[in-house]
């Protein structure tokens, strides 16, 4: 398939331009525990975390979910930016789409303060014309809401010309509501694999997206 050349890119944040999933399963760990809940690996962690607390919470905790939310949080920020490591070509990539001179932004489900304090953490955040995190749209991803805000920021409109970069099939359905391409980084193996994310396009890695947008015409 012929890729066209983006003229804006949409990132989600954990596991496609960040490695924070050491606090995101302490956190759930301890609102688990003050709950009399069974505790989850950090692999469980990785695939079944997708969508908003604000979404699951009231699920997995019912009547009490905001007392584990105000536990998951208090936890989290105690630990989060300490254990932040970007994700391996993900600093190259989101260089390369500076170099191109293309609007970038960052549409995550972590809550907004934690997603923009762990982007100034590692001096990202100068990249990005909007850092879009849960709680800051009327609705979370996968709702277009998020999306909508971003590209105005980003003085966008939505199109296959604008990219969503993401980890999970979760993300490719977003992009697809918001009107964007889908693109996977990674082999979503923690996800049902390449197939089961369905995107438009993939790139093994970040330091795969980078070189493709070196030589990308446009």
């Amino acid at each position: 398939m012929t890729l066209p050349a983006p003229r804006a890119i949409l990132w989600d944040w954990d596991n496609t331009l960040v490695d924070g999933w050491a606090a995101i399963a302490a956190g759930l760990n301890a609102a688990f525990r003050a709950h009399g809940l069974p505790e989850w690996t950090l692999e469980e962690v990785r695939g079944r975390v997708r969508r908003s607390l604000r979404e699951t919470f009231p699920e997995m905790f019912g009547a009490a979910w905001e007392q584990a939310r105000d536990t998951f949080y208090a936890e989290v920020r105690a630990r989060h930016l300490a254990v932040l490591r970007p994700m391996p070509g993900a600093a190259g990539a989101i260089a390369a789409v500076a170099a191109r001179g293309l609007p970038q932004g960052v549409i995550s489900n972590k809550q907004g303060p934690l997603l923009r304090a762990e982007a100034a953490h590692l001096g990202w955040d100068r990249h990005f014309g909007a850092l879009l995190g849960a709680g800051d749209a009327a609705a979370d991803k996968p709702d277009p809401a998020p999306f909508r805000l971003a590209l105005a920021a980003l003085g966008q409109a939505a199109g296959p010309a604008v990219w969503y970069v993401g980890d999970t099939a979760l993300d490719m359905q977003a992009a697809r509501a918001a009107g964007c391409t889908a693109v996977l980084l990674g082999d979503a193996a923690h996800d049902g694999g390449i197939a089961q994310a369905a995107p438009d396009h993939a790139f093994a890695d970040g330091a795969a997206l980078a070189a493709w947008l070196r030589g990308a015409a446009g």
